[in-house]
């Protein structure tokens, strides 16, 4: 019972945290023009768009019971680590309807363990290869063309993926270029980013979707996006990397490449709030390997361990679907959920080692304390893995984030309450905690508290 009492210290913290800063940074008086969310002020208007933000997270995790530890575990003994994102947005206005859209990111630091050892890893931020350079690199680099289908528009937030104030009610959009499929598929207000938000990869994102992307998470492809008053629905074609977990994109479409379809449906749920339903499905081809093929190889003699990469060049089909829930319960107050699911037969490729996931969640705003942009919630995640997966596992094989040596299964389970306040402008600090329950799925390791501190910074 111990954790129960320290998640309660972590929540009272929290509310600390709010009611400190309520004292030191009162709201000022009411004004009709919204408060500034950026350090610099940005045009509505110009043809140009540049802007800039940072993302410093430092977590750590006190010593933990572990029976045992393996090549690819988290490891038991007291440790942490310090992770940093940044990132310079640009976009170029060439019509009223197309736009050219470009950053650079750098991503510097570490994750516990080398970011090892637990599917839902606690720090979106951190680059999955330790080895990658730390120079600056193109993160995204797209075409954007709106084609209007209606004369009527509606409000739109300027920003670096789009920048325009208003847009046609009923639309086509087409993007081609290099983005990340998570900027546009499976995004839930209440739990999607991990600068303001939650920072675990299984909160933040459909642990089962084994999006096209490389290790930094981006790809290159092309997508289309139909847009009316309360629905949507959206596919990408996108290129898949050539190892798992790999730096390079496999530019052979013959052999390898990814769809990915979201349908959306919006509208006031419960009466006179705003809610959406996502319902997300996804095929992967690419040169993928077989669990069952690899154990079967192991117990057949023909290698060592059980090895997911002893294969010849293939081409594989892995897929998977999901499902993605919204609701607003209050002016203040945001219920959300995801259901994921993968034939978990092939190898994890492209994000993490999860084949099902079943989240709840809640998100807050600061309105109800005078505190309207502060950010708190709190979230509740249980992965699994198939059982050519669980069996691969435990006789030794390694992917490219679990590896315990063998494991006693268990789901892995993860709890998240986070508390973000807003202290000038664009400067945000948060504090957050994470217990894990079961990390890499093995009942013989665990469980772990994580807690973490986040600075950010819009410009």
């Amino acid at each position: 019972m111990r954790w129960i009492w320290l998640c309660a210290a972590g929540a009272t913290g929290l509310m600390l945290c709010g009611s400190a800063a309520f004292v030191c940074a009162q709201d000022p008086p009411p004004s009709s023009e919204a408060p500034p969310t950026t350090v610099l002020p940005h045009s509505e208007s110009s043809r140009f768009w540049v802007s800039g933000q940072a993302n410093i997270i430092l977590q750590w995790h006190p010593g933990f019971p572990a029976k045992y530890a393996g090549m690819n575990s988290l490891q038991p003994a007291g440790e942490n680590a310090t992770s940093q994102v940044l990132t310079l947005f640009t976009g170029l206005k060439l019509t009223p309807t197309t736009e050219v859209l470009a950053d650079v990111e750098m991503a510097a630091g570490r994750g516990l363990s080398s970011v090892q050892g637990v599917a839902g890893f606690p720090n979106l931020d951190v680059v999955r290869n330790p080895q990658l350079s730390k120079a600056p690199y193109l993160a995204r680099f797209m075409l954007h063309q709106v084609l209007p289908l209606s004369s009527e528009t509606v409000a739109a937030e300027r920003g670096p993926l789009g920048l325009a104030t208003a847009l046609p009610r009923r639309r086509l959009e087409f993007r081609i270029g290099k983005f990340s499929l998570v900027d546009f598929f499976d995004l839930n207000s209440g739990g999607s980013d991990s600068h303001l938000q939650f920072t675990n990869w299984a909160v933040d994102n459909n642990g089962a979707y084994d999006y096209a992307a490389n290790t930094r998470g981006y790809t290159w492809g092309a997508m289309v996006e139909y847009n009316d008053q309360h629905w949507a629905l959206r596919f990408a074609e996108a290129l898949m990397p050539k190892v798992a977990n790999g730096i390079h994109l496999d530019a052979d479409l013959s052999r390898a490449h990814s769809e990915n379809i979201e349908a959306e449906l919006r509208g006031n749920f419960l009466r006179g709030r705003a809610g959406a339903v996502r319902l997300l499905s996804y095929v992967n081809h690419a040169n993928m390997g077989s669990y069952r093929q690899a154990v079967n190889a192991f117990l057949a003699g023909q290698t060592a361990v059980p090895d997911i990469t002893a294969h010849p060049l293939q081409t594989t089909i892995k897929y998977g679907f999901g499902v993605n829930l919204e609701q607003g319960l209050t002016s203040w107050l945001t219920g959300f959920c995801r259901w994921g699911w993968n034939e978990g037969r092939h190898e994890s490729f492209a994000y993490t080692e999860v084949d099902q996931t079943v989240l709840f969640g809640a998100g807050a705003n600061g309105k109800p304390w005078r505190r309207k942009l502060d950010r708190a919630g709190v979230a509740f995640v249980s992965n699994g893995i198939a059982g050519d997966h669980q069996r691969y596992l435990a006789l030794g094989g390694l992917g490219f984030l679990l590896g315990d040596g063998t494991i006693t299964y268990r789901r892995e389970e993860i709890v998240e309450l986070y508390y973000t306040v807003h202290l000038w402008r664009g400067v945000f600090a948060a504090f957050d905690l994470q217990r894990i329950t079961n990390p890499g799925y093995n009942r013989d390791r665990g469980p772990v508290l994580v807690p973490g501190v986040r600075l950010h910074l819009e410009f």
